[in-house]
């Protein structure tokens, strides 16, 4: 379990613990401001109970830490819109005034305030945040050990699964080779059918053919009786 001490020296340490800026409101509530997400400098020192120089120092000392961990410094047109959003929100919520930065201003996001609360060394509130990340270290350790005992179950389980599928690929080898020869014999038998259907049709079309003469040669013979009769009456005459 880490220490208070390796906390404030190691940035590494200090980076697993970003998440939890749950840990801020269970010391003290963090006054945001209107848009909810963003905390001024002055609100941050309020907060820990200290100077805004010493918020500054720190910040200064771990510029890139804090920045990378949400903190933002507005100039020109981009302060100048900030402050035209924050106005109307304040005005909203049925404040006063709004204090407007003349030339710049640094802003805070609940995680940049975690981050100073794991650096500021001199504030009870910020030693009160270490504590509670501390303290919540032991049960989450406690939990992934929990957890890395189940991922290990179920990777035994899977091992025994591949080994299964090992003895069963043979198996499905012979029964994809058993299919594959099925439909080369039902290829075969598509192909017989299909030849039968052609020779049918050939063979109907050769009835209907010899239907025809049979019709040709039964006219024929009708004839042939009607002659025969027309003669046996003239003979009879």
């Amino acid at each position: 379990m880490p220490t208070e001490v390796a906390l404030l020296e190691s940035r590494a340490l200090r980076g697993e613990q970003m998440g939890r800026v749950d840990v801020l409101d269970k010391v003290r509530s963090l006054v945001m401001l209107p848009d909810g997400i963003h905390v001024r400098t002055e609100e941050v020192a309020r907060y820990f109970e200290v100077s805004t120089e010493a918020v500054k120092k720190v910040t200064q000392r771990h510029r890139a830490e804090v920045t990378e961990n949400g903190l933002v410094l507005l100039r020109g047109a981009e302060l100048r819109l900030f402050h035209r959003d924050m106005l109307s929100l304040w005005e909203g919520a049925g404040r006063e005034s709004y204090p407007q930065a003349a030339t710049q201003l640094t802003l805070y996001t609940r995680r940049t305030v975690l981050n100073i609360a794991m650096l500021l060394r001199d504030s009870d509130i910020a030693r009160c945040v270490r504590t509670y990340l501390l303290d919540a270290e032991e049960p989450l350790r406690t939990r992934y050990a929990s957890l890395d005992q189940r991922v290990t179950r179920i990777e035994s389980c899977l091992s025994g699964v591949g080994s299964a599928l090992q003895e069963l690929g043979p198996v499905l080898v012979r029964m994809s080779e058993r299919l594959d020869s099925l439909d080369r014999k039902a290829e075969l038998t598509h192909q017989v059918v299909r030849a039968m259907s052609v020779r049918l049709a050939d063979v109907q079309q050769d009835i209907v053919r010899l239907d025809g003469r049979l019709d040709g040669f039964a006219r024929q013979m009708k004839e042939l009786r009607r002659r025969s009769e027309r003669r046996g009456q003239h003979g009879q005459r």
